[in-house]
Order: C-alpha cells, then sequence, then structure tokens
C-alpha cells in the first residue's frame, strides 16, 4: 500500500478518500516493480479521482444483499508463522472473500430481529452488505501490509456443524459467525499459554484452569478472521490478555480495589506510553515494569505490538488505553462512595470503560494500516464509539449472574436500570437488551453510511473488521460457558 502522504490539518471525509483514492489508482495503473507514482502538485492529485458524494451513494459494484452474515470460510497457514515487518515490501494478496448468509438450524437457533430500514438500505441509508463484503476491484490486492504464507488446502467442512455451545439471549440482536478455525485456535492458545508463563510470569499455578477458561485464542481467532498469520493474531491475543491481567489484579476478582486504583493505572499506563525523563530516574522507572504481573503484561505485550506496526497505529491503541483507564477511574468512584449513577450516566462511563480499544487494532491485526486522517474523521469515531458500547452491554447482559454472584455490588446496565427507573430484575434486564439493540442497529447505520460517503478501499475493510469483531465478541459470550450463564428470565 502506498504511503499516502501529509494529511491537511483539516479535512473533509470526501476530501481525504479522494487525496487517498488517488495513490490507490496511481499506484495500480503503475507498470508491474515501477516505484508508486508521486505527484508533483496536490490540488490536481485530488481532482484526479472525484470526491466522493456526501450522500449515501452505494457503487453497485459493491452492493450485497442485507442482512445478517457471516464470513467465507477463510483458507490459513497450518503452523506457527513468522512476525512480519511493516516496512518490508508490498506483496500483492488476494482480498478477503463475500460473506455468505447462513440460516441457524435447531433448537438454538438464536432470536435475531432484522434490523429496520435504516440499517439496511432505503433513501436514506445505504446497504450495509457494503461494508461486510469487504474491499474489491482496482487497486485492493495489495492493501496488506504482511507476507502470507502458503497456504495449504484444507479438507472440507462436514456437511452440517453442531450448534454452537451456549444458548444465545433471547430477543437479542446479533449476527451468528461460523466456528473459529480450530487450528489456528489450538495455536495461538499454546502460544499465549507459553507466553503468559514463560516470558512474563503472568500467573501463579493455581490460576490456571481460570486462564484456560477465558479461552482467549478462540475468543480472539473469532474476532480477526482476517489476520494472514498467527503472528498477527497473537497481537491481539496478548494485548487482551494484559487488559484483563490489568482489570483482574487492579480493580476486580484478584486483589483489586478502587481505593488507590489511579496511582496503579497510571503506573501501569507508563508500560503503554513511555516516561520521558531524566538520567537518574529513568532506570528507576524502566525497572518497575517488571514490578507486577499487570506491568509486565502490558510491558511485553506493547513490545510485541510496537515493533510490528506503524507509530500512528499504535499511538491510536495507546489513546484507547487512556480512555479506557479513564473508565476505570469513574467506576472506581462511584464504587468508593457507593453510588449508582443515572442511566444515562453510566452509559456514559461505559463508552470509556469498554472494549474499544479492540476492535480499532482490526487493522494492525489484518496486517494494513487506515491513514490516521481517516480514523480520527468524526464520523469513524461514532461508528466506533457505537460499536464498543453495543459490544460492552453484551458482555454487561451475559455477565450478569456471575457478578450478582459475586462480593459487593457490580454496577452493569441492568442493575442501573432497576434501581433507577423502579423496574424489576427482569424487566430491567429486558430493557438492557432493547438498548443494546438500539445501540447494534445504530452501528451498522452509521458504518453503512459512512462506507457510502467514503469508499475507500482500506475503509471499507476497516469497517467490516469493525463488524467481524463485534460479531466475534458477541460469539465469545454466548460459547464461554466456563464463565457466564443466562438468568432464568424467560
Amino acid at each position: 500500500m502506498p504511503e499516502p502522504g501529509p494529511s491537511p490539518l483539516q479535512s473533509s471525509l470526501p476530501t481525504a478518500a479522494a487525496h487517498f483514492g488517488a495513490h490507490v489508482l496511481a499506484r495500480a495503473a503503475a507498470p508491474a516493480g515501477a516505484p508508486a507514482p508521486v505527484p508533483t502538485d496536490a490540488a490536481p492529485t485530488a481532482r484526479a479521482v472525484p470526491a466522493a458524494p456526501s450522500g449515501p451513494v452505494v457503487p453497485a459494484a459493491l452492493a450485497v444483499p442485507s442482512g445478517p452474515v457471516v464470513p467465507a470460510a477463510l483458507a490459513v497457514p497450518s503452523g506457527p508463522a513468522a512476525p512480519f515487518a511493516p516496512s518490508a515490501p508490498v506483496v500483492p494478496v488476494a482480498p478477503v472473500g463475500p460473506l455468505v448468509r447462513v440460516t441457524p438450524v435447531g433448537p438454538s437457533a438464536p432470536a435475531t430481529p432484522a434490523a429496520p430500514a435504516a440499517a439496511g438500505g432505503g433513501p436514506d441509508r445505504p446497504d450495509l452488505g457494503l461494508v461486510l463484503r469487504g474491499p474489491t476491484g482496482l487497486g485492493t490486492a495489495g492493501l496488506s501490509l504482511a507476507r502470507r504464507e502458503a497456504v495449504p488446502e484444507l479438507p472440507e467442512p462436514p456437511a452440517s456443524e453442531a450448534p454452537p455451545a451456549g444458548r444465545p439471549i433471547p430477543g437479542l440482536y446479533f449476527h451468528p459467525i461460523a466456528e473459529p478455525d480450530p487450528v489456528r485456535v489450538d495455536e495461538v492458545s499454546r502460544r499465549i499459554k507459553a507466553w503468559a508463563l514463560d516470558e512474563i510470569q503472568l500467573y501463579p499455578e493455581d490460576w490456571e484452569g481460570e486462564f484456560d477458561g477465558f479461552s482467549v485464542g478462540r475468543y480472539m481467532v473469532a474476532c480477526h478472521p482476517d489476520a494472514p498469520t498467527v503472528e498477527h493474531l497473537m497481537l491481539a491475543t496478548r494485548l487482551m490478555v494484559a487488559e484483563n491481567a490489568v482489570d483482574d489484579c487492579y480493580c476486580e476478582d484478584h486483589g483489586g480495589s478502587p481505593v488507590g486504583l489511579g496511582g496503579r493505572l497510571l503506573l501501569a499506563h507508563t508500560a503503554l506510553d513511555p516516561v520521558h525523563t531524566t538520567k537518574e530516574y529513568q532506570p528507576l522507572w524502566a525497572e518497575s515494569l517488571y514490578a507486577d504481573a499487570p506491568r509486565r503484561a502490558y510491558r511485553s505485550a506493547m513490545e510485541y505490538f510496537v515493533n510490528q506496526t506503524t507509530a500512528s497505529q499504535a499511538d491510536r491503541f495507546r489513546h484507547d488505553m487512556a480512555r479506557l483507564h479513564l473508565g476505570y477511574l469513574a467506576e472506581a468512584a462511584w464504587a468508593e462512595t457507593n453510588h449508582v449513577p443515572e442511566v444515562w450516566e453510566y452509559l456514559s462511563m461505559r463508552q470509556f470503560n469498554n472494549f474499544r480499544p479492540c476492535p480499532t487494532i482490526t487493522d494492525s491485526v489484518g496486517g494494513y494500516e487506515l491513514p490516521a486522517d481517516l480514523h480520527a474523521q468524526p464520523a469513524m469515531q461514532r461508528v466506533l464509539a457505537l460499536a464498543g458500547n453495543a459490544t460492552t452491554i453484551v458482555n454487561d447482559l451475559y455477565s450478569y449472574t456471575k457478578e450478582l454472584a459475586s462480593p459487593g455490588k457490580h454496577l452493569n446496565l441492568p442493575v442501573v436500570i432497576a434501581e433507577r427507573e423502579g423496574l424489576s430484575e427482569r424487566d430491567a434486564y429486558l430493557k438492557a437488551v432493547e438498548v443494546h439493540n438500539d445501540l447494534m442497529r445504530e452501528f451498522e447505520a452509521e458504518a453503512a453510511a459512512l462506507a457510502a460517503a467514503c469508499p475507500v478501499p482500506t475503509v471499507l475493510r476497516f469497517l467490516r473488521g469493525v463488524a467481524v469483531w463485534v460479531d466475534g465478541n458477541h460469539y465469545w459470550h454466548q460459547t464461554n460457558t466456563y464463565r457466564y450463564s443466562l438468568p432464568d428470565f424467560w
């Protein structure tokens, strides 16, 4: 993928699309092996590819039927893969194929209400299929920065697969997905356990059952089916484990407390965003990064991430983690004062204390980069906020009984609705389901509108990656019966 060059300090989505799209088309039109053409005048370059219309226009070649979709089977390597270097030359790869419909069968088929017209198409909203199909056409074959290994032929899947474990929440709006590739699940699970035990000494032996029960390998393979190698998947897997170590050890299950949380989080955050101080004190800070398991996990996971991504991708992640830690602090402050927030206050906190850092690295795990200017656009930020909010309410709903059974009072959306709106536990839970459904539909509608307004290949692929992460996150919550069970409200 050619370097898009510096972006203007103020830009609109159509302008950014034209600027970046010109480079994509120029590269595609250049002879094989020739360097990417460098425009000599910025204005003619921008005019070479007209700006995308601001209205919801869906290119006919990209339009696909709307409705619940899951990724088509992706061929994957059967063994360990070497890490990629971001500065390596671009190697053309086949784009991710289209998605296919899957109709759930059997008694466990989930209730997945159809999205309203706004999310599926119409005069005011483009078809969501534009987001989920992925980039195709001129200039999209070389979007990956990584070299793909030779892909062995995999055996044909059985004619019928058993339904996934666990029961989906009745009435919850979600999209079922294909089972994650078992070869990759096993390899990621093996590598992450070796990293946790051998590299960073993350947990004592008596925590091993909880670590295995977390099933983080299956989680990350489900959320990132387009990762070109296992090492790309490991970027997300290490970060996910590190984030949970901080949450468990600093905030919740394993010795966590709201008292003094700010100081602990700040020092842990320096493992992601390094301290720059004097020669006298720098070694003391560096030594502190090995002081406890959460800091060791953050330091190591971030080192891998920085070494295999671009500077802008790493800084994007740091920013999202600062958001996450701010949300932790708000929840801790309420816990110290036994305050139950209003519903809107709770939802505000959950926009920060949520899964947002995970889907926003979908391009890093996919082996390409969404340019920083396009990531920063308000429309993209709204899509990412809605995706993070919806996936976090999924966690509130599936972990509801787990949190009720644990010591102390845990805030989650059903608990806050029940107390603040005077509803029964059952009615509050069912209302929380509807809040999730509204967020999901709004996320899909906004993502489809953005895809139509800015049909740059990397934008389309990034939006598709976020949507797939949302679906994979639900799959993991539904199927992780070690951690979660549903209340008896139906």
